[in-house]
């Protein structure tokens, strides 16, 4: 109660901030002045209470702290002195905008120096960047734009905004500006409960903590656990120390982790709460003046008394841990805003952060706070400029710093010292997960690669490179594997960790490589480096040290004993393929023989030994062998060769391989792979290969696909003699021989490099054409033809399905252009001089007896286990190298005319063996491949024959196969002529049949033209009746569709609908009160009833319904989740389509057919007098029975066209059963209110269900541009003296009184014996409704557009008497079509088909004269009073921006109205209104029905009933939403120049409207899709069902 008079004195102050700064201008002892007066008013203006005041708050603060300092730092009033200083600045060329969280970034593809440059909205659109390719993101918080700063853009690095200016500019002041730690001088007795937040514990576990330690409702609850994960505290408790004390003991999560809280005295927090506002004041002083900037950031930097780590920059480094979530962010927005804003105090920022890096990395590990909000996230800043990352290598060692802290916390090894995953505890994992970001810095600091190296720079890196082995050597045969024989493993290893490793340190590898590369000094070096480490982790490997020699074809050779079966073998080598690829640079830098004294160190055994165990364990693995290791063993093969891990593991191991077999003798590699697979006594021993199995089979198949990449694959640089832009184009080439894909796909199977580039856009347009999409699916790439020779089928980057499939679809081609079948292997480009010698690996003695062996196993098929695919993989051996060109005849001859190695001399020879196999009849497949060898490399005569042999004969068998062909079609045709000849009378009366069935159909059609049809009046066309006879989709049971027959149904889905709402705030009545008989103009909210149109008995329909329900019954009820359809509401979905449905509709024929009588044709006005006197006469037995309302009511509106008991009722029991079930459906959904048949609102319902349907129908059938669709509205039709309680006309919808009149007639027509038929009534009743309907547009008709007029001056606006009649005919056009379509199927009258465009055929088919003023003139004495109703328009959705990132902007300027500024973190897009929503959050939960739901389901019974249509933005995703457990996600509307959606915005390409698709989205909405789209896609996906839709 004091603290009010205490701002009021304050307040009233006349000029206390001048008077202070005065003060403290005289003072002797500033510092001590300025903390006497803060801590004296800190504790009085801040925590004053249980609740915080934020603005009463900041406003005293302003008042009474910050304004003396403003005064004292301007010497005068500070809204003179910092206009001043702004106007004399000299600004900074950098933007430094701090990104909020979700707002758009942009980075260009071509000229920015790493992914990290950015660029805000503002500066992307104001610079060049806008014409390149760009990739758009949105920000997670906390970075800033990069503009200006030309060290991250290679071109462009300013917008138009901040050019560089040279002016000069006033003097600078100085002043002296000094941060400081307040300390509190006064003692009070208040203390608060203060909880921290943590990322241990989940929304709901702090809400039910909260609620039992503090006595708190859930609301409030919610409140402060939305706080904590804001702000990262929240005071849940304020008062005495024992108060909130014993809050803190009750602490008791039912986790183990207990929530962080503190007791924490009121004036700690009120000087913490100062503190940030002062951070807050300061970031927003130095935007006045560059200078003030500056000399913050000199005394930020100043070392203090204490020496090293004493300056305000390291302590808040340091301390940066232990605090708090909002206190974090204040003040890293402050150095980014000061330190990072100038390139001298950045570069002395990242000295100090260099400094400090190892310890701010312990921290951040000790943490559990999300890394954007920790001081270790600014290395993104520091690390990715070039110059401030290499000084940093050079002066602070950064590289071996990184490297050496990352090491530090993997801590866990084996004996040889190698690291250790196995036993990894939740903890640990969690560690590990955050030690990876080390790994991101390090990428930082290589991503940008010298130009120039300097001595220093040389040595630091080297030193860095030693580190860097020692992290690999760690990795070197990591996780080793045996072989599980006997019994399956019991559990499953921990691999995920080892390959996780492995994939981020994939681009560091990488780029490790590429800057040894640059330099030859650091190239050398580098190698010898690497060669040493791995020739350290060989001696480390005890395993297969018996020496053995192996003998075969008159060579032999030693190696040692190893059996991959039997030994621990290790798929990770990091060291071993790091050498291979700093061989193969050696290779593109070094084409001659200088560099001989490199490779004289090096043993070739020792380089392909564990390469060649790792290719080894691929192949067992495939054949078979390691099943019972479990699936994590197929994992790591897996990912051993997908795109994510296979540069840098199986490719690497390939270029090693290659290596080895260049420097040593073909036929002894030969030999140790042989014995490496196990198939060495197969080859070397005689007839063994009759006893082999299967599983050799299977590593045969491996060994000769592994000869084919040894010699084939060159299209690595410094393999073959290529460059990187022919190895993605023959990525690219085989990727699309599978099939055309989509670029995301194209992408998803390349290689990225650091820029997250895989150079697919420079050679795409070469290789492929691209192919638009449609309506729906995606943007594709078609391989050109010119293309398809390069198709390699031995692939080595393709999977086994890969292969297949790209197999039969290249083979496929070939039949289809009429080729031969035969993929031969492509030309090759020449080996690189190191790798020249793989040639001869084919010309070797052992491959010569391998490919004679199976060949020979071909030949004598029957007692060998070999298989076609070996056999066309030695023919692709032999093609591939016999075609190459520049190859001598010697190497042919060898092969075709020799034997297979030391055979003896009458073995057959190669050329003797193809020539048996290529007229062996079990190997048709492979005669295309065989005779292509044969005519390519050889010229005999023999082989000519032959083919021309086998022409001839494939010729005859096709001829002697037409003949037989014809015959048989011949014998057909002859036995059906002799059928019909014996069945003539079954023909005759089936053809008699079809013809009656055809001609009821079109009798009326082709006879009557369309400006003859008419569907109501004296004139109406009479439609002859016709059988129309139907199939019940569940009996298959045929039945013509008759009055007193049994019932068949349609599946019906009703629902509540706002699609065609003018006024969405409207409040929903009172359904138990409210009175639907008049529909308002605006339909807030109406019922429409659709159906997919399939039919069914309705006896069977009940049997199915009960089915169905009493399954859902049967089912436990801890089983019972959310469906696609609820039971209990009635639903159930169609027997044939699946569609969502809620009742059934009886099939009727046109009800009007069955009354019609034509006695006499009174004009209009006699009709009137008639039906008033009718009327009148029921208010009279209305006023004698008044206790009997409600029968009177059923005597007014009575069931649709049936008829009182006077009337006999000719519908059968079952039809007249159904109606009731439709009736009782609609008034229960309409109303949402329990079913009631007796309830006279049952068929007011149906009437207004019927003429809603029909409204929307028209709306989605008939496109028109015209926007003047108006509903005009009369209070009454008959004059009647005691209708005073009527609604107003503008409150009634003229079709909906059409329709209800109409089917309400024939109620008083029962009551009519003067012979009337209800034909005439329909006439008159529709000659009223549509005059008032023209009265209402002559009304609201105007040259100029406006939302409201009144009578007397609506006219005098019409220019002309054309536009009059323009307007006229573009108003009343909908409401013709709507009372056409409902005509059209009261009365069975074909409908013209002109039906959607003129005018004219509609007024003839609703008996109205093409010049409407004839109604007023025959009619002009019963006109009654009309007024004037408003124009309207057809609804659709809201136009949406043709720029993704106009959403984007929107959305991150969007904050939560809940959270009291806070941004949303889904901010979801209403499509119907525009509203947009915070979406998934607890802040924004309401209450409906008693039960919690998210912002998104509560706006969708206030805007669409229940159903809503949203765009999450952040995602950029389409959410379909219907009640609380229904929605499914749709493919958005934005597409990127590929024609791909990006859900997600995961690639990051720009994205445009699409307004097909667009398009699309809006007629599933108008035409009440949504729900039956949710349906199809829950049962489609059955994880949809299990999210909880309410919450979002």
């Amino acid at each position: 109660m004091q603290f009010l008079p205490f701002s009021l004195y304050f307040l009233s102050l006349p000029v206390p901030c001048q008077l202070q700064a005065s003060k403290w201008l005289q003072a002797n002892d500033l510092q001590k002045e300025v903390y006497q007066h803060l801590a004296y008013y800190v504790p009085k203006i801040y925590c004053r209470g249980p609740n915080p005041a934020p603005q009463r708050e900041d406003l005293l603060a302003q008042h009474v702290l910050l304004g003396p300092m403003e005064w004292y730092l301007c010497g005068e009033d500070p809204a003179f002195g910092f206009p001043k200083l702004e106007q004399a600045n000299k600004p900074s060329h950098l933007c430094g905008r701090v990104f909020k969280v979700g707002e758009p970034t942009y980075s260009c593809r071509d000229c920015a120096v790493d992914p990290t440059c950015v660029l805000c909205m503002e500066c992307f659109l104001g610079s060049i960047h806008r014409e390149h390719r760009y990739r758009m993101t949105t920000s997670g918080g906390g970075g800033f734009c990069d503009c200006g700063d030309t060290e991250a853009w290679k071109e462009g690095p300013y917008c138009q905004k901040h050019e560089l200016n040279t002016s000069e500019t006033a003097e600078e002041e100085v002043i002296t500006v000094e941060a400081s730690c307040f300390k509190t001088l006064t003692k009070s007795d208040t203390y608060y409960c203060m909880l921290f937040n943590d990322e241990v514990h989940t929304y709901e576990q702090v809400i039910y903590t909260l609620q039992k330690a503090v006595n708190c409702t859930q609301k409030e609850a919610i409140g402060f656990a939305t706080t904590v994960d804001r702000d990262g505290r929240r005071s849940v408790r304020y008062g005495d120390f024992q108060y909130c004390d014993q809050a803190k003991s009750r602490n008791t999560s039912r986790q183990t982790k207990p929530l962080k809280v503190q007791v924490m005295h009121s004036s700690i927090v009120a000087h913490q709460s100062f503190g940030l506002k002062l951070l807050t004041w300061l970031g927003s002083v130095i935007g006045y003046s560059d200078g003030l900037r500056r000399i913050l950031c000199q005394v930020g930097l100043q070392e203090g008394p204490d020496g090293e780590n004493s300056s305000l920059v390291d302590k808040l480094m340091l301390y940066d841990s232990k605090l708090w979530k909002g206190a974090r962010n204040v003040y890293h927005q402050l150095f980014m805003s000061s330190l990072l804003m100038d390139l001298k105090y950045k570069k002395l920022f990242a000295i100090r952060f260099a400094r400090n890096y190892r310890q701010l990395q312990r921290d951040y590990m000790e943490d559990d706070h999300e890394r954007a909000v920790s001081v270790a996230a600014l290395s993104v800043q520091l690390f990715t400029v070039p110059t401030l990352a290499r000084m940093l290598i050079t002066e602070e060692n950064l590289m071996t710093t990184i490297i050496k802290t990352f090491m530090d916390h993997l801590r866990h090894r084996d004996i040889q010292g190698r690291f250790q995953f196995e036993r990894y505890t939740a903890l640990q994992a969690f560690k590990f997960r955050r030690v990876q970001s080390l790994i991101v810095d390090l990428k930082y600091v290589l991503i940008s690669k010298p130009t120039e190296w300097s001595d220093d720079l040389r040595h630091k890196f080297l030193e860095g490179f030693d580190a860097f082995l020692e992290l690999l050597k760690c990795m070197q045969g990591m996780d080793p594997i045996t072989r599980q024989v006997g019994q399956h493993i019991e559990m499953e290893p921990e691999w995920e960790a080892a390959f996780t490793l492995q994939m981020k340190l994939t681009l560091v590898i990488s780029m490790m490589q590429d800057w040894c590369a640059l330099d030859e000094k650091v190239l050398i070096e580098a190698y010898k480096k690497c060669l040493t480490v791995l020739m350290q982790c060989h001696s480390g490997f005890t395993d297969g040290e018996q020496p053995i020699v192996l003998s075969m074809c008159g060579h032999s050779v030693e190696t040692i004993r190893y059996c991959v079966s039997q030994e621990k073998v290790s798929i990770h080598l990091p060291v071993s393929r790091l050498l291979a690829d700093l061989l193969a640079a050696v290779s593109r830098k070094w084409s001659d023989s200088t560099l001989d004294h490199l490779f004289s160190e090096l043993s070739p055994p020792m380089l392909i030994e564990h390469p060649l165990r790792c290719l080894v364990l691929c192949a067992q693995v495939h054949a078979g062998m390691w099943r019972r290791n479990g699936f994590s063993l197929v994992n790591q093969i897996y990912y051993y060769h997908n795109v994510k891990c296979r540069r840098e593991m199986f490719d690497k191991d390939i270029v090693m391989l290659q290596t080895g077999v260049s420097m040593m003798d073909p036929n002894h590699f030969l030999m140790i792979m042989l014995s490496r697979f196990e198939l060495y006594q197969i080859f070397s021993t005689p007839d063994y290969g009759k006893r082999f199995s299967t599983e050799n089979t299977n590593k045969v198949f491996y060994v000769l696909l592994l000869y084919f990449i040894f010699t084939g694959e060159r299209f690595s640089p410094g393999i073959g003699q290529v460059n990187a832009t022919d190895e993605i184009k023959r990525e690219i080439i085989h990727q699309l021989s599978i099939r055309p894909m989509a670029h995301s796909e194209l992408v998803k199977a390349l290689p990225e490099d650091e820029n997250r580039e895989t150079g697919m856009e420079s050679v795409i347009e070469e290789v492929a054409c691209f192919k638009k999409p449609g309506l729906t699916g995606r943007g594709l790439y078609e391989l050109k033809p010119e293309c398809a020779r390069n198709f390699n089928l031995y692939f080595y980057h393709f999977s086994r399905a890969e292969q297949s499939k790209a197999e039969e679809a290249q083979r496929k081609l070939k039949r289809q252009n009429r080729e031969d079948t035969a993929l031969p292997p492509p030309a090759l480009p020449p080996f690189c001089p190191l790798f020249a010698s793989l040639v001869n690996i084919l010309q070797s003695d052992v491959m010569l007896c391998i490919m004679g062996t199976i060949l020979q196993w071909a030949v004598e098929h029957n007692g060998y286990a070999w298989s076609e695919s070996m056999l066309q993989r030695v023919c692709f051996l032999i093609y591939n190298y016999a075609y190459t060109k520049g190859r001598n005849m010697y190497f042919i001859l060898v092969i075709f005319f020799s034997g297979p190695g030391e055979a003896p001399n009458n073995s057959p020879s190669i050329l003797a063996m193809l020539e048996t196999l290529q007229n062996a009849p079990h190997l048709e497949v492979h005669k295309d491949m065989i005779r292509w060898i044969l005519k390519v490399n050889l010229t005999y005569i023999t082989a000519e024959n032959s083919r021309d042999k086998d022409k001839a004969e494939r010729k005859r068998k096709a001829e002697i196969a037409r003949l037989r062909r014809e015959k048989i079609m011949a014998q057909m045709s002859e036995m059906q002529r002799h059928f019909i000849n014996e069945n003539k009378e079954l023909f005759q009366q089936t053809l008699e049949e079809l013809d009656t069935s055809t001609s009821g159909v079109h009798e009326n059609s082709p006879v009557i033209s369309d400006a003859k049809l008419t569907a109501l009046g004296p004139e109406q066309t009479r439609v002859a009746e016709h059988r129309q006879v139907v199939m019940c989709i569940l009996c298959q049971e045929e039945q013509e569709v008759k009055v007193d027959s049994r019932a068949m149904v349609l599946a019906a889905f009703i629902q509540r609908s706002t699609v065609l709402s003018k006024n969405r705030n409207k409040t929903t009545p009172d359904p138990e009160k409210y009175d639907p008989l008049f529909m308002h103009p605006d339909l807030s909210c109406g019922t429409h009833t659709g159906s997919c149109g399939h039919i069914m008995h309705a006896h069977c329909w009940q049997r199915y319904f009960d089915a169905v329900q009493a399954k859902e019954q049967r089912r436990q009820q801890r089983l019972r989740v959310h469906t696609s359809y609820d039971v209990e509401n009635g639903e159930f979905l169609c027997p044939l389509c699946e569609c969502l449905s809620n009742t059934v509709i009886p099939l009727l024929p046109p009800p009007r057919v069955l009354f019609n009588r034509s006695v006499c044709q009174p004009n209009l006005t006699q009709w009137i007098k008639t039906i008033s006197q009718q009327l009148k006469g029921l208010y009279l037995l209305r006023d004698e029975d008044s206790a009997s309302k409600s029968e009177e009511m059923c005597i007014f509106v009575c069931e649709n066209i049936i008829f009182m008991e006077k009337t006999e009722n000719p519908y059968s029991e079952s039809i007249k059963e159904m109606l009731t079930t439709f009736g009782t459906a609609t008034y229960k959904v309409g109303l949402k209110v329990h079913p009631n048949e007796e309830d006279p609102r049952v068929p007011i319902m149906c009437w207004g269900s019927c003429a809603y349907t029909i409204q929307t129908i028209g709306i989605n059938l008939f496109v028109y541009k015209c926007s003047i669709n108006k509903f005009i509205f009369l209070s009454a039709l008959v004059p009647n003296e005691k209708n005073g309680n009527l609604p107003c006309i503008l409150d009634i919808d003229m079709f909906h009184l059409l329709v209800s009149l109409v089917l309400s007639f024939p109620a008083i027509h029962c009551q009519d014996f003067s012979g009337v038929s209800l034909g005439t009534g329909d006439l008159h009743l529709f000659h009223l409704v549509t005059m008032a309907h023209i009265i209402q547009i002559l009304l609201t008709s105007s040259t100029v557009s406006q939302k409201q007029r009144t009578p007397s001056n609506a006219l005098k606006e019409i220019s002309s008497g054309w536009h009059l009649w323009r307007n006229l005919k573009a108003g009343i056009m909908p409401f013709l079509r709507c009372s056409a379509l409902f005509f059209h199927y009261l009365n069975g009258v074909p409908a013209p088909s002109e039906i959607q465009g003129t005018f004219e055929h509609l007024c003839s088919y609703l008996s109205l004269p093409n010049n409407l003023t004839c109604l007023f003139q025959e009619n002009s004495e019963i006109l009654n009073t009309l007024i004037e109703s408003y124009a309207r328009e057809s609804n659709k959705l809201i136009d949406l921006p043709d720029d993704y990132s106009c959403l984007i902007n929107q959305a991150s300027n969007f904050s939560c109205p809940k959270s009291g500024g806070d941004k949303s973190r889904a901010p979801t897009l209403c499509l119907v209104c525009g509203t947009m929503l915070c979406s998934q959050s607890y802040c924004c939960q309401t209450e409906l029905e008693g039960e919690d739901v998210g912002a998104c389901t509560a706006h969708t019974y206030t805007c669409g009933s229940g159903v809503g249509i949203f765009l999450r933005v952040r995602e950029c995703q389409v959410l379909f939403l219907a009640g609380k457990t229904k929605g499914c996600f749709y493919p958005p509307p934005y597409l990127d120049d590929y024609g791909e959606t990006d859900q997600g915005l995961r690639r990051g390409n720009p994205l445009h409207l699409c307004k097909e698709r667009f398009k699309k989205i809006q007629k599933l909405w108008q035409q009440h899709s949504i729900t039956e789209e949710i349906g199809h896609a829950q049962e489609a996906n059955q994880t949809l069902v299990g999210i909880d839709w309410q919450h979002l």
